[in-house]
């Protein structure tokens, strides 16, 4: 009981002490400016604003850049490879004794993915990655395992040409050739980059 009523005459003291202070500012304000007389109506039409639909750009740009980063599992390599034994790649400007360099071994490999195991999208998404890594670390020379379809349904290698496919479609990428013997032959691809 006692407890209450210290609860009530603190409420009214607050209470008190805000309009006191509510008080003082008014009259400071009135000191500080002077007279105020309030603006006649202007009888002003108050339209309703028409609300615009919001348009999301920002989703819409995210959007088309990961479809312009994506990789397609529909490109026809047929017109880019060279009919070589080992299906080289090499890009516009990169001259053949570059490639011939790459089946050689004289890049030394720097880093590699293996791709043994994954699924298709598992594996797109992981070269993607990788690809960018290698970039961001300015790395010259990877191998990428894509495994020679011993274990795949009627022993068919289902990621080889694909891995293809997607390195032709990223533009970090200068050159390819399958890997020599001991690199990992016909599962295994060496990756030439552009680097910085």
């Amino acid at each position: 009981m006692a407890s209450e009523q210290r609860e009530a005459e603190a409420r009214r003291a607050a209470q008190a002490q805000a309009a006191a202070r509510k008080r003082f500012e008014e009259d400071r304000f009135r000191s500080t400016v002077g007279r105020v007389t309030p603006l006649a109506d202007s009888e002003r039409a108050v339209l309703p604003r028409v609300p615009v639909a919001p348009e999301p750009r920002q989703r819409q740009q995210d959007e088309a850049q990961a479809l312009a980063s994506s990789l397609s599992d529909d490109l026809d390599l047929s017109t880019l490879l060279e009919t070589d034994a080992e299906l080289s790649y090499r890009r516009d400007g990169i001259g053949p004794d570059v490639l011939a360099r790459l089946r050689r071994g004289q890049w030394s490999i720097q880093r590699q993915l293996d791709l043994h195991g994954l699924r298709r999208d598992e594996a797109r998404d992981a070269l993607a990655g990788f690809i960018r890594q290698a970039e961001r670390d300015g790395l010259r020379c990877v191998r990428i395992v894509h495994g020679k379809g011993n274990g795949s349904p009627g022993r068919e290698p289902v990621l080889k040409e694909k891995v293809k496919r997607w390195l032709v479609q990223k533009n970090q990428v200068v050159a390819f050739t399958q890997a020599s013997a001991a690199d990992g032959g016909h599962g295994a691809l060496l990756v030439l980059l552009a680097g910085r």
